[in-house]
């Protein structure tokens, strides 16, 4: 037992360690994504330890503080994102219906045949914008239906499990598909008109994930992130980053994005809202995002219910307050973040 506490406190804390480490690699970015479960495994561990470990003094204690430690930081990492944290989005106060927009954000994953299933789960909530991510020409095809309630669209119909169908409601304008990093990996740039007549731009992108079978390293990632996190920051519109990001709400990556663009997250202060894996409880990351400007407010956001995807689909319901920008405050770079940023932007 005690060789097994050992080796299981080890592997425990190398996973934290790597993850801190701010190297673009796979097996360094792939650990930021089980925090939480590094930490109820943390939290057994230690209980583990106290309880059964019966070894020297020296090792049990080590053992004991170096368990307490991960806990602590584990916990600092996750509380943001409980409502426990500080909230980063504001709830509305007031109803103004001609300035909200409600987006629904959906991975429908590409070789899933319940397309009916994702009409109806449209169907019943409503949205005003829907972003369909791993769409193929045949999803197109079966969700060509949406085209008479959502008349403003732009499609990217690919079959590499990066194409995108983008449905409105209301008008779209200086709508352009974007191939930001890679020549087969789309992003959607347009603006959207409120009732009010005001004009939102909304970024929509599906970057690929640091995973051995697709891309070793997280670079192109991180680019175009950061490409988008400068658009962002350089619009003088109100601006609403969604999509499938392949990345954790809570990594230094995320972070850096945020801190870049000077958006904020509808996330901190409220919950997970995990979207991914749909099929594993345990295995399961707040992958799929909507980031705002700091003129927006929450009326309401939540996880909506699957429809045989491995993501389930993200609602969120926002409104547009001009004197919101002085209640709501987004996260600054500092000298560090804009030197990584930059290496990032100029990586191949």
């Amino acid at each position: 037992m005690n060789i097994f506490l050992i080796v299981f406190s080890t592997l425990l804390l190398c996973f934290t360690l790597l993850s801190v480490i701010k190297h673009q690699y796979w097996i360094f970015r792939v650990f930021d994504y089980p925090r939480l479960q590094k930490l109820v495994l943390t939290v057994a561990c230690f209980l583990l330890v106290a309880l059964l470990f019966k070894g020297e003094a020296w090792l049990f204690w080590t053992l004991c503080v170096l368990l307490l430690a991960n806990i602590i930081y584990l916990a600092t990492q996750i509380i943001p994102f409980t409502p426990l944290g500080k909230k980063q989005v504001l709830n509305t106060a007031k109803d103004l219906p001609d300035q909200a927009l409600c987006i629904m954000i959906t991975n429908v994953f590409q070789d899933n045949t319940n397309s009916t299933g994702c009409l109806k789960e449209i169907a019943r909530h409503n949205p005003d914008v829907v972003l369909l991510l791993e769409t193929n020409k045949r999803w197109d095809k079966e969700t060509a239906e949406l085209e008479s309630k959502y008349p403003h669209h732009v499609k990217v119909p690919l079959e590499n499990t990066y194409g995108m169908l983008l449905y409105s409601r209301l008008p779209l304008e200086d709508a352009e598909v974007k191939f930001m990093v890679e020549d087969d990996i789309p992003s959607i740039h347009t603006k959207v008109v409120l009732k009010s007549g005001l004009k939102i731009q909304l970024f929509a992108v599906h970057p690929t994930p640091p995973v051995p079978n697709e891309n070793p390293r997280s670079t192109e990632r991180d680019k175009e992130l950061l490409l988008v996190a400068d658009l962002a920051k350089a619009s003088a519109l109100p601006v609403i980053v969604i999509g499938d990001l392949n990345d954790v709400a809570w990594s230094y990556t995320t972070e850096l994005f945020l801190k870049m663009s000077g958006l904020i997250d509808p996330r901190r202060g409220r919950g997970f809202y995990n979207s991914f894996h749909a099929h594993y409880p345990f295995l399961r990351f707040p992958l799929d995002h909507a980031f705002i400007s700091t003129d927006f407010k929450l009326k309401g956001m939540r996880r909506l219910s699957n429809f045989n995807s491995d993501h389930f689909p993200i609602y969120i319901n926002l409104q547009y307050e001009k004197k919101a920008s002085l209640q709501q405050e987004s996260m600054t770079p500092d000298a560090e973040d804009l030197e990584i940023a930059a290496e990032k932007k100029e990586a191949v």
